[in-house]
């Protein structure tokens, strides 16, 4: 085995230690990955916070991280030691299942393998996630970091980027749709970055004006209030795409009831079960969606598009050792948009 050092929970609880962590010797398709720069994801704090009871397995969260190449196994011929390279929260799929043959090994029929809390396909044993200085990993889950992209920045894209990226290109965003973003987070300003650059006209939808300012910088051209009722009323079948971010339960009849004729509402914020009137879909024919992560092909397509368009992240870099500031403040909504942890302090000491 591999010995690196990362940031791991010993128990219930959101705090993290760092402690010694075991990575498996490389197979001969892995890749070892010095991680350098690891976005920090609501997803992390829910399955930290989720954990009850004692429980065996460690968790190491993070899932969407950059790097350097350090070392490739033998049937590598992609990537090169000193290559950098993305990592997102999936890092084995079965491949055979027709999601996989579709590029979709997201949705694999077996389950994919998460970069953290998974199951490893070969030996059974539990994946520890980004939050660490190494990371092993199949290399067809690895993606090639553009030049021009800033690491810390783009280190969001491999999840908050992707989960909005699939359903606006699957939904055919393009030049005069009319987009909606709800939620302007850590997913919402990437959604709002990305339809803006795919020349859609954008739309945030907020609780408060006071994201204002922020949804102009974005490139957004209006901010419609959701508790405002005079307005949502005005909006009322405007938008052909709804892509709603919101982490939180909420009603989704305001946001269905702006969706325009044949459009969609994109849920892809909150993963939990919803209630939906069915006249609010009944009346324009009003599709609801969901999406979650990507697939390999997609996932290398918005690198590249980010790449061509300047789309990275709007982060607040920390040191790793800041970790648990940085999930207290998250679950305070005390960052604008995404915290990303410089893992270089784990080299020292």
């Amino acid at each position: 085995m591999r010995t690196t050092v990362g940031w791991r929970a010993e128990g219930p609880g959101t705090t993290l230690r760092r402690t010694p962590l075991e990575r498996r010797e490389l197979r001969p398709d892995d890749i070892a990955v010095q991680v350098d720069f690891c976005g920090v994801c609501h997803t992390d704090l829910h399955a930290l916070t989720a954990r009850t009871g004692a429980q065996d397995a460690p968790l190491v969260p993070g899932h969407e991280f950059t790097g350097t190449v350090t070392e490739v196994g033998p049937e590598v011929t992609r990537f090169a030691v000193g290559d950098p390279v993305a990592v997102g929260n999936i890092v084995d799929s079965c491949g055979v299942c027709v999601m996989c043959e579709a590029g979709q090994e997201n949705f694999c029929r077996e389950f994919p393998t998460l970069t953290y809390s998974g199951t490893d396909r070969h030996d059974g044993s539990t994946t520890l996630g980004g939050y660490s200085r190494e990371y092993v990993v199949r290399d067809r889950f690895v993606y090639a970091l553009p030049a021009g992209l800033d690491p810390a920045a783009a280190a969001p894209l491999l999840c908050a980027g992707i989960t909005v990226w699939e359903p606006l290109r699957a939904l055919g965003v393009g030049p005069g749709t009319r987009v909606a973003v709800a939620g302007l987070g850590g997913l919402g300003h990437l959604a709002v970055k990305f339809a803006v650059a795919l020349g859609a006209r954008t739309t945030v939808i907020s609780r408060t004006a006071d994201k204002a300012d922020d949804a102009r910088k974005l490139g957004a051209d209006d901010l419609l209030v959701s508790t405002d009722e005079a307005r949502m009323a005005e909006a009322r079948d405007r938008f052909d795409v709804v892509i709603d971010t919101i982490s939180a339960v909420h009603d989704l009849g305001p946001y269905l009831r702006v969706v325009a004729m044949d459009g969609t509402l994109s849920q892809v914020g909150y993963l939990g079960p919803v209630a939906v009137e069915t006249m609010d879909l009944l009346a324009g024919r009003k599709k609801l969606t969901s999406a979650g992560s990507g697939g390999t092909p997609a996932t290398a397509a918005m690198l590249e598009f980010c790449a061509e368009h300047g789309v990275t992240a709007d982060i607040e870099l920390l040191p790793s050792a800041r970790v648990n500031d940085a999930l207290d403040r998250l679950g305070r909504n005390d960052v604008r948009y995404r915290f990303v942890l410089d893992m270089s302090d784990l080299s020292a000491g």
